[in-house]
C-alpha cells in the first residue's frame, strides 16, 4: 500500500507543471474592444461594466460561421488569466499561438464539444481531443453560473491550466511553434452567451 501511494505522488509530480513568474497586464479596460480585433461582425461581442459578453443568436447573419476575438498583439510564450461564467451548453475557448504553416491554433476548450456532446472545459482541442490534454478534474472545481478564475500557461511545447487554484490540465504538443494573437471564440451554430472579465495577459521571457 506504501509503494502504491509513492507511486501515485511520482505520478503527480510528473504531471505538475510550475506557473511561471510573470507581470501580467490588463488585456481588457471593461468598457469597449479597445486592444482586440473581431474576425467578422462586432454584434457577437460587446463590453460593458468590466464585462466582455460573447453572444450568438439565430438572429445574427453570421451565427452559422461564429466569430473570434483576437488581440491586436502576438504572444509566443504567454500567460493568460481571466474569469469566465456561462450556463447551458455553449461552445467557447481560448486559442494561442499557430502551426508552423501559420493557419491552425491550439485551443483551450470552454464549454460543451459539439464533437463529444459533453463539457470539455479546460480541455486542449487541435482538431480533436487529445486524452492527454484532458480535464477530469474540472465537474468538481467549476462553480456553475458564477465567475470561475482560469489561469492558461503557454511555455515552450507545454500547455498549463489552472481552474480555481488548481491545476486542471497538462499538455504537450511541439506542433505550433509560431507566435500569435490571443483569441475568444462564439462557436457557429451555438445559441450561446458567455461572460469574461479581468482579462490580463503576460509575456513569459
Amino acid at each position: 500500500m506504501k509503494s502504491l501511494r509513492l507511486l501515485a505522488a511520482f505520478a503527480a509530480l510528473v504531471v505538475s507543471a510550475s506557473a511561471a513568474e510573470v507581470k501580467l497586464e490588463s488585456a481588457f479596460n471593461g468598457k469597449d474592444l479597445s486592444g482586440w480585433k473581431t474576425s467578422g461582425a462586432d454584434a457577437f461581442w460587446t463590453a460593458a461594466d468590466g464585462v466582455l459578453t460573447g453572444v450568438n443568436d439565430l438572429a445574427f447573419k453570421d451565427y452559422k460561421k461564429g466569430n473570434m476575438l483576437y488581440t491586436e498583439k502576438s504572444y509566443q510564450d504567454v500567460v493568460i488569466e481571466c474569469e469566465c461564467r456561462f450556463s447551458g451548453e455553449i461552445d467557447s475557448g481560448i486559442m494561442v499561438r499557430k502551426d508552423a504553416a501559420g493557419k491552425k491554433d491550439i485551443q483551450m476548450q470552454i464549454g460543451v464539444s459539439r464533437s463529444l456532446k459533453k463539457d470539455m472545459t479546460c480541455t486542449f482541442y487541435v482538431g480533436k481531443y487529445p486524452e492527454a490534454g484532458w480535464a477530469p478534474k474540472v465537474p468538481a472545481l467549476w462553480k456553475n453560473n458564477d465567475w470561475n478564475k482560469i489561469r492558461f500557461q503557454a511555455k515552450g511545447d507545454t500547455y498549463t491550466v489552472w481552474l480555481n487554484g488548481e491545476q486542471v490540465a497538462n499538455y504537450v504538443d511541439a506542433g505550433y511553434p509560431q507566435a500569435a494573437p490571443v483569441g475568444l471564440q462564439v462557436h457557429g451554430g451555438v445559441k450561446m452567451k458567455v461572460e469574461y472579465r479581468n482579462i490580463a495577459i503576460g509575456e513569459i521571457k
